[in-house]
């Protein structure tokens, strides 16, 4: 008798948007913190789109390709749709220019991929700037505004102003999780869902990875796109 298995489950969009976004800025990262003059460049130019609005800068059209998400490939995952593609664009325009912004003149990569026992979520980030057993309540109402901002610009903006405080104290963010959010935030009650997210990262504490016992090592934690 045949076993057929079951077909791979799709990646969703926002995951999809995620793994785009964080293969674009491996590479910049790793330019620039080995000083190559075009990632310098291509950070420089990126930069100036923080903030704003996804197009209003032609000089970045070259810089940001979506062009995976649009593809469709043999047994790949299905192109995105209209709707879906203007908001995974804003998305990744978005994460990408902010990401810049955070790792100008950083000896560091402000790009983090999330784990269970380094979170690196927005919340997470937001909490990092605190001292351990206090709130810093000026810190965290930036992060409840950001939170409810009105469209997608004012977000980005409020983001920014967070990102500053980050770039200052080198606190890394996960901008692949960061751009999948923001993709979710742009629908019907993304918000919403967006800001469990961001409050359930800034409550969890991160996890410490378990110590092995006897002759059975436990695997060590994967990364996950966690809030």
């Amino acid at each position: 008798m045949t076993t057929v298995s079951a077909p791979a489950k799709e990646p969703s969009v926002s995951a999809r948007i995620a793994e785009l976004t964080r293969a674009s800025i491996s590479d910049w990262q790793r330019g620039y913190l080995a000083d190559e003059s075009h990632s310098v460049a291509a950070l420089a130019r990126l930069r100036r789109g923080a903030g704003r609005e996804a197009g209003e800068l032609p000089d970045l059209w070259n810089l940001i390709d979506t062009s995976a998400l649009h593809s469709q490939e043999v047994n790949g995952p299905r192109p995105l749709s209209e709707p879906e593609a203007v908001r995974a664009e804003n998305a990744v325009y978005a994460a990408l220019t902010l990401w810049a912004f955070h790792q100008q003149s950083r000896g560091e990569g402000m790009h983090r991929r999330h784990s269970p026992g380094q979170p690196t979520g927005l919340g997470a980030a937001v909490r990092r700037l605190m001292p351990p057993d206090a709130i810093d309540e000026p810190v965290r109402k930036r992060l409840v505004r950001a939170g409810t901002a009105p469209d997608l610009v004012s977000l980005a903006q409020r983001l920014r102003d967070i990102v500053a405080l980050l770039r200052r104290e080198s606190v890394p963010l996960d901008y692949g999780l960061l751009a999948g959010q923001l993709y979710v935030w742009q629908w019907p009650d993304g918000p919403r869902a967006v800001r469990r997210a961001w409050g359930r990262s800034f409550h969890t504490p991160p996890r410490r990875p378990r110590q092995p016992t006897g002759d059975n090592p436990t695997t060590p934690h994967t990364d996950k796109d966690l809030s």
